[in-house]
């Protein structure tokens, strides 16, 4: 796209004409995962909205050509805790992957067809480690078998003979991740943790041997507890044992033998990530036991290489501000990356020359620069005397400027988890909005990751409070400071994300408009309806149910719609299994008794998160219909109308 050749038009904040429309957001857009390293081979998973989110593993050979592995009729995706993660395992020269339908492993070469691997009707399988001494896999297994009453989450090893054979390596705890196979295939390290606890919260590290017949013997607890969350084991070439850990506040490298651990380095930064999903990496082991590590530190991702003998760590000098997925093998890195004027990419680094090379990007659209908005990393005042984060972007595109003295709408988000965290990478969906005279505010309120220990501690006991002080307090920060037109703010949120906007809406007067992606509203159906995965996550941030029942009651938006006085937008999948549409349904039912303006919009197919590119264009544009409804402005967009009631 380029811009014109003409000074800039004079026209109301939301009314500018821009060229990053919703089709070219979605237009042939990734979303890209996972990369592997092996032999010289790079691998990665590519989500493709055009082709109804259909997950496709894509290999790039040593002559450069990309083949995708995952034939049509097959979708590399498992719903493992249902969020899922780590689909595929490279198992020398064939892949393993976990087909969408069915939830099973299947194996594959390159001039063969998938082969059924396991048969298990009521079982998924995620996070595969290849075994070569034993011919297997060993990986998770979710057992959803109405005979146990409850769900099941194994270790398990799954043998690739084709006798579809799968032995259960240990149950004992509710759930595990992250298994790791010692270089000599004797020893097997992973992780596990317990209810109520979330893996950010508090797990431990396990180390084996392996007898003759393939299981465990002499298992030991190497790290981890009640205040300690370890993250990602791997293991040297010369038989170490890496690990994260937050023991001392941040999540650090850690390293362990038979007989002691220590802290590789101890940095005021997150070398760590919360496990929402399986298969992520922060670091990998590199040629000459070098650790290639990923840290965010001062508002934005790094990459460094770090000597464990030293220990030293030489950071690269990268124009990306977003890194993850990080893997090595040899004098090769790969992740992918992103950074505030281009979209995630998989990147192939040299860590020898530190220079790299753009191997695929998640969108192939041409842009012009001078219409993104760069993020200003903000800290502002909040409740108790604390110190919150945020970026802000401010409205930009050199064809338009507003009249006189008026001041923009702003767009606050308030990211899902809850305890995750925004990224400064290139999100053309918020450039969709600052190029058309908004402003926005993506909030790491108390609670989100990348702030140490403590700062994430903050929503304990805290959800539907702190975040939403903190969503108020940086709309705030920046009213006073005359940035935004106060008389137009915005709430606007996904999933725990939604849960922030709902509660902003119902328990404090200041947005005047809001809108939520499969937003949660009743937190007891939240507590007693969900799956396994989250089914305690509210204990620490809510309180223990059903003995605090009456906390659930009084943060639940849907309990006190009578407090609401500002118009709703709600988007909501049809086949979400996390927050199901029942929750969306009570709110709307409440706001058309109260006689609010508001609109609803259902998506068949969709579930958690959207993925399908006609769900994307359709809800951008909705949204941007309705903010224009009522803010009284006409956008340049010739946008399908929605169904709004109680205008």
């Amino acid at each position: 796209m380029q811009s014109k050749a003409r000074g800039p038009k004079v026209a109301r904040y939301g009314c500018w004409q821009s060229p990053i429309s919703s089709a070219l957001i979605t237009k042939d857009a990734l979303r890209l995962s996972q990369p592997a390293l092996q032999g010289g081979i790079l691998y990665w998973v590519e989500g493709r909205t055009t082709d109804n989110g259909r997950n496709v593993v894509v290999r790039r050979d040593k002559n450069d050509h990309l083949v995708d592995l995952t034939p049509a009729g097959f979708n590399a995706r498992t719903r493992v805790h249902e969020y899922g993660g780590g689909a595929y395992t490279v198992c020398g020269e064939s892949l393993c992957f976990i087909n969408d339908q069915d939830q099973q492993i299947y194996q594959q070469n390159e001039t063969s067809a998938p082969l059924l691997i396991t048969h298990l009707q009521n079982g998924r399988f995620a996070d595969g480690v290849y075994d070569p001494h034993r011919n297997r896999l060993v990986c998770i297994l979710e057992d959803h078998s109405p005979g146990a009453g409850h769900v099941v989450n194994s270790l398990v090893s799954v043998a690739l003979d084709g006798a579809q054979t799968v032995q259960v390596l240990m149950s004992a705890d509710d759930f595990y991740s992250s298994p790791a196979l010692s270089p000599d295939g004797t020893k097997l390290a992973w992780l596990s943790w317990n209810q109520p606890d979330m893996p950010w919260d508090a797990t431990r590290l396990w180390l084996a041997g392996i007898d003759d017949g393939g299981q465990l013997r002499d298992v030991r607890k190497l790290a981890g507890g009640p205040k300690e969350s370890i993250f990602q084991p791997q293991w040297t070439p010369d038989g170490k044992l890496l690990y994260v850990s937050d023991a001392r506040g941040w999540w650090n490298i850690c390293r362990a033998d038979e007989n002691s651990a220590e802290c590789l380095l101890e940095r005021d930064a997150e070398f760590g990530l919360p496990q929402w999903v399986f298969g992520m990496s922060t670091y990998a082991v590199a040629a000459r036991n070098r650790v290639v590590v990923s840290f965010f530190e001062d508002g934005k991702s790094k990459l460094g290489l770090l000597d464990p003998d030293k220990p030293q760590l030489h950071v690269f000098d990268l124009p990306f501000t977003h890194i993850d997925g990080v893997c090595a093998d040899g004098d090769q890195a790969a992740f992918i990356a992103g950074s505030p004027v281009s979209t995630n990419a998989v990147v192939l680094l040299d860590l020898t020359s530190g220079s790299f090379e753009i191997v695929r990007r998640s969108s192939e659209a041409s842009f012009d620069t001078t219409y993104f908005s760069r993020p200003e990393a903000i800290e502002f005042p909040t409740e108790n005397g604390m110190t919150a984060h945020a970026y802000y972007y401010a409205p930009q595109n050199p064809d338009c400027t507003a009249p006189g003295e008026e001041l923009p709408p702003l767009i606050v988000k308030s990211h899902g988890g809850p305890t995750g965290a925004t990224s400064t990478a290139l999100d053309l969906r918020i450039q969709f909005w600052t190029s058309r005279g908004f402003a926005v505010l993506d909030v790491n309120y108390g609670g989100s990751t990348g702030y140490g220990r403590a700062y994430r501690q903050r929503l304990d006991g805290k959800w539907g409070i702190t975040d939403v002080d903190d969503c108020v307090n940086a709309a705030r920060f920046l009213v006073e400071a005359d940035r935004v037109d106060g008389r137009r703010l915005i709430i606007s949120g996904g999933s725990a994300g939604g849960y922030t906007t709902l509660s902003a809406l119902t328990f404090r007067d200041y947005f005047k408009a809001g809108c939520s992606y499969y937003g949660i509203s009743e937190l007891t159906s939240f507590a007693t309806d969900t799956h396994k995965f989250e089914a305690r996550y509210l204990d620490r941030l809510v309180g223990r149910y059903p003995e605090e029942r009456d906390t659930y009651l009084a943060r639940s938006p849907i309990y006190h719609t009578d407090k609401l006085s500002c118009p709703i937008i709600l988007m909501q999948g049809l086949e979400d299994k996390i927050v199901p549409p029942e929750q969306s349904e009570k709110m709307v039912a409440a706001l058309r008794d109260k006689q609010l303006p508001f609109a609803y919009l259902t998506f068949p197919g969709e579930q958690h998160g959207f993925r399908k590119a006609e769900t994307i264009r359709r809800s951008l544009e909705a949204e941007l219909y309705f903010y224009s409804r009522i803010f009284g402005f006409s956008p340049a967009d010739q946008v399908e109308p929605i169904d709004i009631e109680n205008l």
